[in-house]
């Protein structure tokens, strides 16, 4: 069982867990008509380090002049949280028209992502009190979010924060899936 914050800090954090965050899939123009296509994902946790973050916030918030903006975030890493038994049915994704693998959650696949044992995915299991449905993160999934959108979006939308070891957990499988060897 994960372990979650429910206070509200004014900044965004790493393992925040925010609401309704929209996602820009393209933007085209035709004809001089500009279209712009979005992805609303009812859940995402915050990937980027805490302490980017951090420092991020203390210099595009604060009064203090400075002689260069190099600790500034353009964007923030995230990745979906989805309610884990669309995963396990590949429905995770039906709304944008794709059909994913399915995972019998009954035998060694569904296991393995239940004990984290899936390098793609992350399982996380809520504790009662926390409105939240067992879920998992798709590594393969992962895009970024301008800065300070997050900010003001995490205002009215957000849910909760990993603790710090459930936090950094997830950190260390996202890099580990990402810096892992690619094979045909």
């Amino acid at each position: 069982m994960v372990k979650v914050k429910k206070q509200r800090h004014p900044r965004v954090s790493q393992g925040d867990i925010i609401r309704d965050v929209e996602h820009v899939e393209y933007v085209t123009t035709k004809g001089g008509i500009v279209e712009i296509s979005k992805i609303t994902f009812p859940l995402v946790v915050v990937l980027t380090q805490d302490c980017d973050l951090a420092q991020d916030y203390k210099f595009r918030w604060s009064k203090a002049l400075t002689p260069n903006q190099d600790k500034l975030l353009l964007s923030v890493l995230v990745a979906p949280l989805y309610n884990i038994e669309h995963v396990y049915t590949g429905e995770h994704l039906q709304d944008l028209g794709l059909k994913m693998a399915p995972i019998n959650k009954s035998k060694s696949p569904g296991t393995y992502l239940r004990n984290n044992e899936t390098p793609r995915y992350h399982y996380l299991d809520f504790p009662t009190e926390t409105p939240l449905t067992p879920s998992a993160v798709d590594f393969k999934h992962y895009f970024s979010v301008n800065v300070e959108y997050l900010k003001k979006h995490k205002k009215e939308n957000f849910v909760c924060q990993l603790s710090d070891l459930f936090r950094e957990d997830v950190s260390q499988r996202f890099s580990s899936f990402l810096s892992r060897i690619g094979l045909p």
